[in-house]
This record gives structure tokens, C-alpha cells and sequence, in this order.
């Protein structure tokens, strides 16, 4: 049975949703005003894999995943302003930009994509509702305020006490908070700054109201699975239960996952470190499943360190698996055995990644094993369990020789197929007419150029190391 950590109850228990024949999961997506960088990709990769889990376990159709993008909020209006262009021209360009990221990662598409420009007036409601409760107020600038000391569980998620939380908590001079825990739910628009009509004024939704709003329209008030990143914890879903709970008198979510942060050679990833890189800059030198299965290789709620020798790592491991796979005909239906047993198991434990890509890897070796004993058909069956369960990774689902001989990353400057192949060809008629020392030649300079060549039965291959 599948268990999941709970970051609400801090520990793993068996999930059992609220309606199996609709499993609900909302994830929080991106903040739309630049391009995703590696923490976004970690988020994406993470959920596409327990998206794809659980549509194993409960059947395709029986799965309803929600990640949203926030498309309005203080980052968004200060970057457009700053270009100088309209906020929506913008998100559409950077909306774009992350499905063109997500899509080359392998990441399946959500079934809904909520954006909260469009889900305004359900905003708008879900704080006329909470202020009728008498746990929301207007503060008579135009701002409308959630009143933190109203709701009892506040600080449940993230372990945090309100005393502590009081005892650091600032208020700008422009504020019109009761408490200093409150947080805005609207805020009163400012001059040269995009706005909506409410029933307190023309402004704008404050970030925490705008996910509740979204996933429980979608979702319905109660649903089984809430994620995003470590870093959204507190406050922002800690904020989200208190407004939701509170608006809708019924409990918000079953299961909170939160994956861990991403650090580069050890360092916590930052711009000011300079050590931030966007997906875009690391696909133009490693090919995007590489990537992913880097992603992969961590177990999800652990720390994620980006490393060039990780990346190669990766990269090998990839190679080792196509190279398995290559001159085969998978058989997908044939029976998976101990090997499927336990990655299925690996699964279960809490989407255990890391466990599930060493089972592949045993697979691996046992395909070369039954390819060098000539055992086809056994090869040809441990090849179609390799694919059927990498399939649930989002891995080793290309043809092996389109993925062995293909360019490492989207900018990559190297040598095309088709140069390569006049290459060998030429080094083929050096061999045919016993000029050795030609042969050798080209050979080196493919080799320095990163192309092993693999010779057999009379035959040249080729592939990228």
C-alpha cells in the first residue's frame, strides 16, 4: 500500500483518499515573471512523478491534478513595470516560456492549470465570506486583513507558536493590522498598478487567498493531496489552511507534501551568490531527461545538490540504460517478477526515487547478461519491465539510438549526425584499403570529439559519452 509523508502529522502513513475513484492533488506552481530556474524544475519533476504514481495505483481517469500559476503579485507588477509593459503581456511571455521548460523535462501536463487572474471574483467571495465569520477584516485603507488570533490550529503545519511568531513579527508603517500575525487578503490598489473592483475598493488579492480560492473551486472544499517547495510551508500554506478551514468550516487537506530545497556544490542556491541557474541554462549542456533523472536521483523531501559531476553522473546512468536497451524488443507485457515487486515497493515507500532508479539499474545489468549469453527473448522481457517501470519516472521512454547519438543539451556545439557519419564512413574506407593509420586518426578525433565507436560484425555504431 502506498504511504506518504505527512509534513501535518510528520510521519508516513497509508494514503487513503477521501473518494478513490477521484483522487485530488493541488500543487503550487509558479510565480510567472521570469524564466524557471532549478528549484522550479525540482517542484515540476517531483509531482509529474507522483502524478504519473498515482494514476498507476488508482487509474488514469481517477486522478485530478490541479498546479496553478500565480499571475498577479508584488514581483510580477514590479518586473513589468521595470520593462515597461502591460503585467499580462508579461505572464503570458514567462507562461510560455515554463510550459516550453516543463514540456522539454518530460512533465506531464495538469489536467487543470488555474491561473488567478481568473478566478477573481471566487477570490472575492472567499474573503466577503471570511469577513461575514468574523475572521477576516476591512481596515478602512482599502486593505482586508485575516485575523490570525481567530483561528485555533494556526501554526499546526509548520510546528511554529504564535507567541514566537508575535514576538518577531513587524508591521510597515503603512499598515492597518489589529495583530501583527495578520496577513492581507486584498490590498488597496496603488497608483500605476493593475487593480479590480471589490466590495472595499479597487485593489488586488494577496497571494495566500488566491491558492485557496483556486483549489477549492476546483478541488471542492476537502480534498486529498496539497504540495510545492519546503520554502512554502510557512507562511503560505500554513496561511492557507486558516483561511480555507475558516471559510469553509471543513478540514482542508488530507496529505501535505514539500520537497526539499536545491543547493549548488553545497551552498544554498541564491542570485546574490551567484550561483543560481535556470532550467534554460542547464538543458544547453545536459540533455533534458539527464535532468531529470538527476532530479530523481535525491529522494524528494531531501536537499537536492546541484553538481556538475552529479549532472555527469546522471547522465551515465542514462547511457547505461539505453545501451541496455539497444537492438532489443521490449516485450511490455512480459511479467516484471522481483524486480517489479520491488520498485513498486520503492514506490510505495513514500515515492522512495532513488530506490526505484537502483532497481532499474540492476535490470540493466541484467539485460547485458542475458544480450552477452545470446538469450534474446529474456532480454528482449527484462527490456519491456525496464521501459513499463521507467515509464513511471517519465525515464527511458525514447528509442535508444535516437537518444544515444542525439547532442547533450539544446545549444550544444557539437558535431551533427550526419557529420559523424560521414566521419565514420571515412574512417570505414581507411580500414577497407588497410590504411591503418587513417583509421586511427579519425577514430582519435571522434573520440576527442566525445564519440565512442563500437565495432562488431563488420558493423560501426556510434554514440555520444
Amino acid at each position: 500500500m502506498l504511504e506518504i509523508y505527512n509534513t501535518l502529522t510528520r510521519k508516513k502513513a497509508p494514503f487513503k483518499p477521501i473518494d478513490p475513484e477521484n483522487v485530488r492533488m493541488y500543487v503550487c506552481g509558479m510565480t510567472v515573471y521570469d524564466l524557471c530556474h532549478l528549484g522550479h524544475a525540482r517542484v515540476l519533476v517531483v509531482f509529474d512523478v507522483v502524478n504519473r504514481y498515482l494514476r498507476h495505483v488508482f487509474g488514469d481517469d481517477k486522478v485530478t491534478y490541479v498546479r496553478n500559476i500565480t499571475d498577479i503579485d508584488d514581483k510580477i507588477i514590479a518586473r513589468a513595470n521595470e520593462n515597461g509593459e502591460a503585467f499580462d503581456v508579461l505572464t503570458g511571455r514567462f507562461i510560455d516560456e515554463m510550459t516550453r521548460d516543463a514540456d522539454a523535462l518530460g512533465v506531464q501536463r495538469p489536467d487543470i492549470e488555474p491561473r488567478a487572474t481568473m478566478y477573481m471574483q471566487q477570490i472575492i467571495d472567499m474573503i466577503q465570506t471570511l469577513i461575514e465569520k468574523g475572521s477576516a477584516y476591512a481596515a478602512g485603507n482599502g486593505d482586508v486583513y485575516y485575523a490570525v488570533n481567530h483561528f485555533a490550529d494556526y501554526g499546526a503545519l509548520s510546528g511554529k507558536h504564535l507567541e514566537d511568531l508575535r514576538s518577531g513579527a513587524r508591521v510597515e508603517v503603512d499598515e492597518a493590522k489589529k495583530d501583527p500575525l495578520d496577513f492581507v487578503l486584498w490590498k488597496a490598489a496603488k497608483p500605476g498598478e493593475p487593480d479590480w473592483d471589490s466590495p472595499w475598493g479597487k485593489g488586488r488579492p494577496g497571494w495566500h487567498i488566491e491558492c485557496s480560492a483556486m483549489s477549492t473551486h476546483c478541488l471542492g472544499h476537502h480534498f486529498d493531496i496539497h504540495g510545492g517547495g519546503m520554502d512554502l510551508q510557512f507562511p503560505h500554506h500554513e496561511n492557507e489552511i486558516a483561511q480555507s478551514e475558516a471559510a469553509t468550516g471543513e478540514k482542508f487537506v488530507n496529505v501535505w507534501m514539500h520537497n526539499g530545497f536545491v543547493r549548488i556544490d553545497d551552498e544554498k542556491m541564491s542570485k546574490s551568490l551567484g550561483n543560481f541557474f535556470t532550467v534554460r541554462e542547464i538543458l544547453a549542456r545536459y540533455a533534458p531527461e539527464v535532468v531529470r533523472y538527476f532530479v530523481l536521483s535525491s529522494h524528494y523531501r531531501s536537499p537536492l545538490n546541484y553538481s556538475d559531476v552529479h549532472l555527469d553522473q546522471a547522465r551515465a546512468a542514462l547511457e547505461g540504460f539505453y545501451t541496455a536497451l539497444r537492438d532489443l524488443d521490449p516485450d511490455l507485457n512480459a511479467d516484471g517478477g522481483d524486480y517489479e515487486a520491488r520498485f513498486i515497493a520503492a514506490m510505495d515507500d513514500d515515492f522512495n526515487t532513488p530506490e526505484a532508479l537502483a532497481i532499474l539499474a540492476e535490470l540493466r545489468h541484467a539485460i547485458n547478461k542475458e544480450k552477452n549469453a545470446g538469450a534474446t527473448d529474456r532480454a528482449n522481457q527484462l527490456g519491456g519491465v525496464m521501459v513499463r517501470l521507467g515509464r513511471l519516472l517519465g525515464l527511458v521512454q525514447d528509442a535508444p539510438e535516437t537518444w544515444l547519438t542525439a547532442a547533450a543539451g539544446e545549444q550544444a556545439d557539437e558535431l551533427d549526425a550526419a557529420e559523424i557519419d560521414t566521419m565514420i564512413e571515412a574512417r570505414d574506407a581507411a580500414r577497407a584499403a588497410k590504411d591503418w593509420a587513417e583509421a586511427d586518426r579519425l577514430r582519435e578525433a571522434l573520440t576527442a570529439m566525445g564519440i565512442i565507436l563500437e565495432d562488431s560484425s563488420g558493423t560501426t555504431r556510434w554514440r555520444r559519452g
